[in-house]
């Protein structure tokens, strides 16, 4: 096993303890975390085969249980407990859009690239569409009109994704010896994301101690459900990706979310406390990750191993 897997497992779990620990301090070195994103999505792009990215059958099935999951669900919670934080909770937690960064754990867990990239476009598209007409019935600002809702969750999105994006394409079709250049350090965006991961749960980490002072009850019923749902959108959207052939981009594409982005939505247009339930998911996310990264080195060399007992009995 090479250093960089033996390092990698344990590189998230030491950005949520460094968050915990310094979460009061990290809003200090917040206005890294763009550039960082910025960084890691341009050598994701640059990667990617950007001229033949097409939705696929398996992100339909993911955004349509997006949609489903998360309207269905804030009704049912409210109906059944007549809870609206948590009913909001549950519904901005599962309709936030996918990650920026989603590629970089999913190719590290053997994902195809080309899905993973469409899908992080589709989805943030499809959540800028699908939240104003989802707002105009829930939440504080139902009497906002449509165009200006979509206006402004369209431009938070397509600040961090389309710059990199169209950079990359820049390159692809004009200069694409420099793309190939840059594509080769792909692997660094895994450990700039692990940078971009300590500022953000820092200040998510913060975010949930200002919010619970007096919440306590809230806080934790926001954080089991987060949990909860956490653990239904991972086997979910690995079971519809292995139906498609890519079981570790079907879970990421489904359960890891961009906690910056619904901790933005919620706190504009729902419940502002309901943000915490955003807030747990992205500790749940990213503590499994760190499981998922940990476990795949060895599973791939289990399956080498028996490959070659197999092959071996053979001859």
């Amino acid at each position: 096993m090479s250093l960089q897997n033996k390092i990698r497992p344990y590189v998230l779990p030491a950005a949520i303890v460094l968050g915990v620990l310094l979460h009061r301090w990290i809003g200090i070195l917040n206005f890294l975390t763009p550039y960082l994103i910025f960084s890691i999505l341009l050598l994701t792009f640059c990667a990617a085969d950007i001229r033949h990215l097409r939705p696929s059958k398996l992100e339909g099935w993911i955004v349509l249980f997006q949609l489903a999951a998360s309207t269905g669900g804030y009704a049912a919670i409210r109906l059944l407990t007549g809870n609206e934080l948590l009913a909001e909770g549950l519904l901005i937690g599962v309709l936030c859009p996918v990650a920026a960064s989603v590629s970089v754990v999913a190719c590290a867990l053997g994902a195809n690239r080309q899905t993973v990239v469409s899908y992080t476009m589709s989805d943030n598209l499809l959540v800028a569409f699908a939240a104003p007409i989802v707002f105009s019935f829930v939440g504080q600002r139902q009497s906002m009109p449509f165009l200006e809702s979509f206006t402004m969750i369209f431009m938070h999105i397509a600040s961090v994704l389309a710059v990199p994006f169209l950079l990359a394409w820049l390159l692809q079709k004009c200069w694409p010896s420099a793309n190939r250049r840059i594509a080769r350090y792909k692997g660094v965006a895994f450990y700039l994301w692990a940078a971009a991961l300590l500022l953000t749960l820092g200040k998510t980490i913060d975010y949930i101690f200002l919010e619970g002072s007096g919440n306590g009850k809230n806080i934790l019923y926001l954080g089991i459900l987060s949990l909860l749902m956490c653990v239904v959108q991972f086997a979910v959207g690995k079971r519809i990706g292995k139906h498609y052939g890519d079981t570790a981009a079907g879970g990421q594409m489904l359960a890891q979310k961009n906690s910056a982005m619904g901790i933005w939505m919620a706190n504009m247009y729902l419940l502002p406390l309901a943000a915490v339930y955003v807030a747990f998911h992205s500790i749940w996310q990213n503590l499994y990750n760190s499981w998922q990264l940990w476990q795949y080195p060895r599973q791939q060399e289990k399956k080498r191993t028996d490959f070659q007992t197999t092959a071996n009995k053979i001859t």
